[in-house]
């Protein structure tokens, strides 16, 4: 059964999506400035760094780093480094509003990729509606690319969705770190991840070479790794503590919202009809998929 919400509790998933929004919105102005492996690097590496000071030694945290290094360097892989650097690949090209809207298929592809990797999760028909609006929703956002005419090219558009899939991927092959404290996995993961973007970075960016970027960038890279990640991830479990999994999964729907306004304010973003009519139908699909509306509606009165 569902843990129930209070007042403060969606105060907390409201902030969350704030926060998750504001990390498209420092990407955008970072990655115009810092290549986006650099990029992923140092958010990641800045991340686990607070995370390794907010744990503080503990939770026996290394203990656990030591025993389960090779899951963490899987979950850092496809949660953290290939996601980070597909969206931020993508937002060289795509502004922070859409794609956050593209990201924001990643339930839908995790309840897809569940369905065939475990036993535990299969589809529904309330889910299977689900996906199919959401997957209509994001062909009416892919769609504009496939045209020669279109502003943004098609693999920009792609790379988010892509991001989402790895995602997917990692919720389903996260549910092996059951019994382990959520901030452990957390900067296992973090700290796993930077040892891989690491060489990568060296060797694709030469970091070495780049100029100093400016000042507001600067910024915007430690907001993205200490707020929309580091922060992030502590709200996060506290949400899943009180209201549990499925409530926190709510945030998914806030976070587009809150990247599109942040956008439209500060990097005078615009979307399109068609946009918008591609987010409307995605949110429409994670209602769905979520199931409680519907519980609402079938409660006798």
């Amino acid at each position: 059964m569902d843990s129930k919400m209070n007042a403060w509790t969606w105060g907390l998933l409201v902030l969350l999506g704030l926060i998750w929004g504001g990390s498209f919105f420092f990407a955008r102005i970072a990655v115009q400035h810092v290549p986006p492996l650099t990029l992923v690097f140092l958010r990641l590496l800045l991340a686990a760094l607070a995370l390794h000071v907010y744990i503080a030694g503990r939770l026996d945290i290394y203990s656990i780093f030591k025993a389960r290094w090779r899951e963490f360097l899987i979950l850092g892989v496809i949660n953290n480094v290939l996601p980070h650097a597909l969206i931020f690949f993508g937002q060289t090209r795509i502004g922070a509003g859409l794609a956050a809207i593209l990201n924001a298929t990643t339930p839908i592809w995790t309840v897809l990729i569940a369905n065939y990797l475990t036993s535990d999760e299969k589809l529904s028909s309330a889910k299977i509606a689900g996906c199919l609006v959401g997957l209509l929703g994001t062909i009416v956002l892919v769609g504009p690319g496939i045209s020669a005419g279109s502003e943004a090219p098609l693999w920009a558009l792609l790379f988010p969705v892509l991001a989402a899939v790895s995602y997917g991927f990692a919720a389903t092959y996260g549910k092996r770190f059951k019994g382990v404290p959520a901030a452990v996995t957390a900067a296992g993961q973090l700290t796993a991840s930077s040892l891989i973007a690491l060489p990568l970075s060296l060797l694709a960016d030469r970091p070495w070479a780049l100029t100093i970027p400016p000042l507001e960038v600067l910024l915007a890279i430690l907001a993205l790794a200490l707020l929309s990640t580091a922060f992030a991830y502590i709200l996060y479990f506290r949400v899943i503590a009180t209201a549990g999994a499925t409530n926190a999964s709510l945030v998914t729907l806030l976070v587009p919202p809150s990247a599109i306004l942040l956008g439209v304010l500060f990097l005078r973003e615009r979307l399109s009809l068609s946009e918008f009519a591609g987010m409307a139908l995605i949110g429409f699909g994670l209602v769905i998929l979520d199931g409680r509306a519907y519980r609402l509606l079938a409660k006798p009165a």
